[in-house]
This record gives structure tokens, sequence and C-alpha cells, in this order.
């Protein structure tokens, strides 16, 4: 990616007023998912339902958020990004006051995808905004930056979530979640202005060609691959951990939320080191780093669980693993969204989208073994690793230059 000729960036204090509002946005994802986390077996016991019923408001928002990016973000390069965000943050407000009110587990259901299709506005929307305000290292160093949000927004939700708890029932978690996207609203509504001057067809055969587009261009798909394989081992990892490293090595709940949070700045640290050494080492090069310290610590949590080592060289070996979406992340998304700022809507959206797919993919794979090990959680970690740094070497090599003689 060319980093010579990038477009004029925002000041400073434009630039912190954007962090702010698109780390609110990218916040949305976590914050609906992992906040309401602690609440569930009192939410089954308040609706009078099964807990399988109450953990499909997991599945199905995890469904609408990866519908939602597939279509929002198209409509955004269509009609700019302000009006199908805004659009978004209502069906987000209104569907967090829905579930706040639902008398029964399966309108709360019902009331969890409306609300996913709105937080899908925020995560492909602010995406693509960092790609029309940004480009070159400016681009990449800004979603790095970000993930200052993306790291600490897991962590922080559970443990909100919880506190709230203790003095409030599970409807005051999406009481909070209601004053959050209507916070939001109102200052996308008044202090955020159209960052999008180009605009491209929304018609369904013109959305369908430029996502076939998408798939078929080798650098793009190489660097989405990469991101959300990587993601997938990431997915394994929160789906797994928690019964591996209690049930298996007999951690507290406690002990587990303290290596879970310290995983969790691991990410950011990551992230904030990265965006130090944007400019002095090419995207590719940390990008490759990161895969690269993804598989050193994917091999050592496999090999830490196949020969039972100390619960420390595990430990040890998850952080790394962890920490490498920090390298990771925003390298592969600013070189995929690079040459592709008018879909950058669309781009945006088949990068989020592809995370969820596959990292969905994996979570099955964890609990293959039963309950006393964690090797399968390992392997997947592993194997998921891999797959990423293979997806960037195969799809990403510059092309050779053929000379006739």
């Amino acid at each position: 990616m060319t980093t010579t000729a990038e477009r004029t960036a925002p000041g400073r204090r434009a630039q912190l007023k954007f962090v702010l509002v698109l780390g609110g946005l990218t916040a949305f994802g976590p914050l609906s998912i992992d906040m309401y986390l602690p609440a569930l077996p009192r939410m089954a016991g308040d609706l009078h339902a099964a807990d399988s019923t109450v953990q499909l408001t997991l599945s199905v928002f995890i469904v609408g958020l990866a519908l939602g990016q597939l279509v929002l973000g198209p409509l955004s390069d269509a009609f700019g990004r302000r009006r199908p965000l805004l659009v978004g943050l209502v069906l987000y407000v209104v569907g967090s006051v829905l579930c706040a009110v639902s008398p029964d587990a399966w309108l709360l259901v019902a009331a969890r995808f409306v609300q996913s299709l709105g937080a899908a506005a925020g995560v492909v929307i602010a995406r693509a905004i960092v790609r029309d305000l940004f480009s070159g290292t400016a681009m990449t160093k800004f979603f790095s930056t970000l993930m200052l949000v993306s790291g600490l927004a897991p962590i922080l939700a559970p443990l909100i979530g919880g506190q709230l708890l203790n003095w409030t029932s599970w409807r005051g978690v999406f009481v909070v979640l209601t004053a959050f996207g209507a916070l939001l609203l109102a200052v996308v509504a008044f202090f955020l202005p159209e960052p999008s001057d180009s605009r491209s067809p929304a018609r369904l055969g013109q959305v369908m060609r430029t996502y076939g587009r998408l798939a078929l261009d080798r650098s793009f798909a190489g660097y989405a691959l990469a991101s959300g394989l990587l993601f997938a081992s990431m997915f394994a990892y929160i789906s797994g951990s928690s019964f591996a490293l209690q049930g298996v090595y007999g951690l507290s709940p406690q002990a587990y939320s303290v290596v879970f949070g310290a995983n969790g700045v691991g990410i950011v640290l990551a992230g904030q080191l990265n965006g130090r050494l944007v400019g002095r080492v090419r995207e590719r090069v940390l990008l490759r780093s990161g895969l690269l310290l993804g598989v050193v610590g994917g091999i050592s949590v496999l090999a830490a669980a196949v020969f039972h080592a100390p619960l420390a060289l595990l430990l040890v070996s998850l952080f790394l693993l962890v920490s490498s979406i920090g390298l990771v992340m925003p390298n592969a998304s600013s070189l995929a969204l690079a040459s592709h700022a008018r879909s950058a809507g669309s781009a945006s959206a088949l990068l989020g989208v592809l995370q969820f797919v596959v990292g969905a993919a994996a979570t099955p794979l964890v609990g293959l073994g039963g309950p006393g090990t964690a090797i399968p959680m390992a392997a997947t970690m592993a194997g998921f690793a891999l797959l990423a740094l293979l997806a960037f070497t195969a799809l990403t090599r510059p092309a050779r230059v053929v000379v006739s003689v």
C-alpha cells in the first residue's frame, strides 16, 4: 500500500472526536454481546424459559450482526454514511427498548435481532468512515487506536453488567444499552458530518457484482481471510477457555476473569505498539509478524495441552496468541480497504461478515473432546492461526513480473 501519497488527515482535535465517536460505534458489538452475559441465568428464571431458549438471544444477535453488515455496508456506499448510520442507531435504540420490556423469551429473541441490525450499522460504517477519512499509514494508525476500544470493551462489558446486576435486574442492562445507543444517535445526528461524497448504485445486481469483485480480488481475499481466520482462533479461545481453564486446570471464576482481562490488555498493548511502529515498518511486515506471533502462540498452546505443561506456560502461550490480534486486525483492515475507496462500505461488510462466519465455524470444534480436555480448543486455535498465515502468504504475494526476451 502506498504510504507517501496520503490524503490530508483531520487535525488532532477532530481526530479525538472521531476516536470517541467511531470507538463508541465499534464498541456496539462487544457491549451488546458481553454486557448481559452475567444475567443469562436470571433471565431464564424470570422469563420461565429453558437455558437453550435464552442462549438463542446471543446466537440471533450474531446472525443479525453479520446480515446487517451485508445490507448496510452497500447502502452506505449508495446513500452516504450518515443516513444508514442514523437508521441503524434508531433501530438499535428501538431494539434495546423492546429487549428491556419483553414479557417472554421469544419476544426477547426477536428484539435482539432488531437490536443486532442496528449494531451492525455502527460496526460496518465506522470501519468505512475510517477509510473515507484516512489513507496510508494514517489509516493503519487510526485502526490501531480503535483497537484500544476493541480490546477494552470485551473486558469491561461483563464487569459493567455484573455490577449493574447488584442494583438492578437484567432489564436494567438493556436500559443502559438504550441510553448508550441514544447518546450515540444524538452525537452522530448533531456532530458527525458526512465523510464521503462518492456514491455507487444500491441495486441488488450491482451490490452482488461488487461483492463478487471483492471476493475475486486476491489481495483483498488474502487480507480478509488472514484476519477472519485468526479471529476464528480468538472465537475458539472465547468459547472454550472458561471450560478449559476452570474445568481442566482448576482456576476459580475470579482467577479466570483476571486471565481473561490480562489477555484483553495484551490486545490493547499490541494495538498501541502497532500504532507506534506504523510508518517506520511496512504494514505487510507488521501483519506478517502478528500472524507469526499467533502461530507461535497457537502451537505453544497445543503443546502445553498435549503434554500437560505447567499452567504458567499455557497462560503465556494464550497471551501471545490473543495479543497477536492487536497487530493483525489494524494492518489487515487497512491493507484490505486501501484499494476500495468507492466501495469501502461493501468491503468493510465483507471483512466483518467473514470474521463472524469463520468464527462461528470454529466454535463447535472446541467441544468435540468433551469437558475433560483442553486439546480440542488448543488444536482449533493453532489450526486457524496456521491457516491465517497460509492465506496471507498464498494470496497476498506481489505479482511476479514476466519479462519477454
